[in-house]
């Protein structure tokens, strides 16, 4: 797999000019040591053996070709080697970096044929020595491109796994908003729906009754209003970092049902509301999935069964909480339970299995459907699923 560099082509112009201003001085030193002095064609060969070095981000390999021949050119005209060794170890460290190790393995061969090479010219009396370097230094290189391409490998899959885990928690976080506006929006507008169904039939011949819904629906838009609002101010950003915002009302409970229960009275449908149990107290998710659920259910009466009767158990266990509603309806089971199933029903199966619980909803056999719910009250499930509520 090839990896594109990071670097900007200004920082590589830098240090290919950095280098011949470099091999330049050094070339300079060149009568010292016992070479020849750098004429015009040798600094033509100093700069072509480090200019292209500009381009190895974009042409690792056509760039180490081109130093390398450069350098081995410089070396034959009978010049000081070490002059035009910096090009050819940074193109082989670029081609380290960015290509596999086969291909590296290739270069490193012929940067080490080049030294040798260059033993050979200048009659070197330690080839030993020579080899031994070339041998090392081609070593370090690789190694040291190897462990760059590696950590720009291991970078790419961190920012990749990354950005699937934002984009399956944005996802996970888009489906708990649905279904928290689901069952806010359903319910109450299902309770309009009715109430200003009956306000229309009896307005010229039940004035009273016509004003009690109309009063009903009034109440209930404020409800839904007032939940919406309390949604949007966990959502946004700027209330959690803003001391001085208002806190967020606390998200509705078991403790509301009997104003639930009121609302759906309203709407026409008998319900009977039974407690087991001692009342207490529950995790703010828990309480607030118990809720939802018989809110989804009642619901589900209004819509598919008008003139049903429910009934909504809430029963306090030791370590658990149960909630059952129950409804005596005739309505089409097929309606209550689409083939691929409700938003509402998924709503509650997710919010079951998120803390620990478990949920059964069908047709009774006697007649009418049941939901029923049980979520733990302790231990590490409903910790974990009070954890992720807003």
């Amino acid at each position: 797999m090839r990896i594109r560099p990071s670097r900007p082509f200004a920082v590589d112009t830098l240090i290919a000019v950095a280098m011949v201003t470099v091999a330049v001085l050094l070339g300079g030193e060149s009568v010292r040591q016992g070479w020849p002095a750098l004429d015009g064609p040798a600094y033509a060969l100093v700069a072509l053996a480090h200019l292209p070095t500009a381009f190895r981000g974009r042409a690792p390999l056509a760039v180490f070709a081109v130093v390398e021949a450069a350098a081995a050119a410089y070396i034959t005209t009978g010049h000081w080697p070490v002059v035009c060794t910096f090009g050819p170890m940074l193109a082989l460290y670029t081609v380290a970096s960015l290509r596999p190790a086969r291909t590296t393995a290739l270069c490193a061969g012929l940067l080490v044929g080049m030294w040798v090479y260059a033993g050979v010219v200048s009659e070197s009396g330690a080839m030993a020595s020579v080899v031994g370097q070339a041998l090392l230094f081609s070593a370090v290189l690789w190694r040291f491109g190897y462990v760059a391409r590696r950590s720009a490998e291991l970078t790419r899959e961190l920012r990749a796994e990354q950005a699937e885990r934002a984009r399956r928690e944005v996802a996970e976080e888009r489906g708990r908003i649905a279904r928290e506006l689901h069952d806010v929006v359903a319910h109450h507008m299902s309770v309009i729906s009715v109430q200003a169904g009956l306000a229309r039939f009896v307005f010229d011949s039940d004035p009273s009754t016509a004003r009690s819904a109309l009063g009903t629906i009034t109440q209930t838009s404020a409800e839904a209003l007032d939940e919406l609002r309390r949604m949007l101010q966990v959502l946004r950003e700027e209330d959690l970092r803003d001391p001085d915002a208002r806190p967020a009302a606390p998200m509705p409970g078991l403790a509301r049902l009997g104003e639930l229960v009121e609302r759906v009275r309203a709407g026409g449908v008998p319900v009977d509301l039974r407690v087991e149990g001692t009342v207490r107290a529950l995790a703010p998710g828990v309480d607030l999935c118990a809720y939802r659920v018989v809110q989804e259910a009642l619901t589900n009466v209004l819509k598919h069964a008008r003139g049903a009767g429910a009934t909504v158990e809430v029963a306090y266990g030791r370590h658990d909480v149960t909630v059952r509603v129950t409804d005596d309806g005739q309505g089409v089971i097929q309606d209550r339970v689409p083939a691929v199933g409700g938003h509402g029903l998924i709503g509650m199966r997710e919010r079951a299995k998120l803390y620990g619980g478990t949920i059964s909803i069908g047709p009774r056999s006697g007649g009418g459907f049941a939901v029923r719910l049980t979520l733990p009250t302790s231990g590490q499930a409903a910790r974990q699923g009070d954890d992720r509520t807003p």
